[in-house]
């Protein structure tokens, strides 16, 4: 699933083809609003919501969510589309440029006044203007049972972090996904640490962790099943952990570096 920095720079890409621009098309194809047609009106601003994508057109909001499959892509008028036409779930195109949203998993047409109603309930946004270290701490360790793995997956407790961020987060702090928020030490220090590394990755098309953009060294343990740590040489565990059998995430650590 793309994670906060990903969504991030999509909608900077769709602000700078749409923002101030009046939509020449509009063609939404899914059921709920295959009739509703936005010709005509100006896109304000595209902006991101944690996970989430705003476009605000007058006194409308586009909502997407990527989920695990979903894009937007930006094109020139004319150009072949990267994706096949089945998979398109919306064009929204201006004189001189077509946008088209993929395999959204999540796409609806509401108020802008109800924006709250989408995306009120999400924590501390890491890339936007609300981020706020103290509540996103106060949110971490309001549980202290749960595991920090899955509080770090939360939306409510802060925006933007997916699973490889989870893990990565977790070996760079030393500790295992499935101990208690309340007992990881200094939880201070892992908000800071996520806003460095979502911030490091805000701009890149590669994320990196480690420090090394090459292919097989970017990260510390994501993805990396049975090779070795590259810390300490121990092989990487591999299991899964979430709230039900619904929510299971792959998770990955160095059971030397981890405890």
């Amino acid at each position: 699933m793309p994670e906060g920095d990903t969504v991030f720079r999509a909608a900077r890409r769709l602000h700078t083809a749409l923002a101030g621009k009046v939509l020449t098309r509009s063609d939404f194809r899914v059921p709920a609003f295959a009739t509703l047609d936005l010709v005509g009106r100006t896109v304000d601003e595209v902006v991101p919501r944690g996970k989430h994508l705003l476009h605000r057109i007058g006194d409308l909001t586009v909502h997407s969510h990527l989920k695990m499959e979903g894009r937007w892509d930006v094109y020139a008028p004319g150009d072949r589309w990267r994706r096949p036409a089945h998979q398109a779930r919306v064009v929204l195109d201006a004189a001189d440029v077509s946008t088209v949203g993929f395999t959204l998993g999540v796409l609806e047409v509401v108020p802008r006044d109800q924006e709250p109603e989408i995306v009120g309930y999400l924590g501390p946004d890491l890339l936007g203007p609300d981020w706020d270290a103290d509540l996103a701490l106060a949110n971490l360790v309001r549980d202290p049972e749960r595991p920090i793995g899955l509080a770090l997956l939360d939306q409510r407790v802060l925006a933007g972090l997916g699973n490889v961020y989870r893990n990565e987060l977790c070996f760079l702090r030393g500790v295992l996904p499935t101990r208690p928020a309340g007992q990881v030490h200094d939880p201070a220090r892992m908000i800071a640490l996520a806003s460095r590394l979502i911030l490091a990755n805000r701009d890149r098309s590669a994320r990196v962790t480690t420090g090394v953009d090459r292919p097989g060294r970017r990260f510390w343990v994501y993805g990396r099943k049975g090779k070795p740590c590259l810390r300490c040489g121990t092989p990487i565990q591999y299991g899964e952990l979430g709230e039900s059998e619904l929510t299971l995430r792959d998770t990955y650590w160095c059971p030397r570096c981890q405890t």
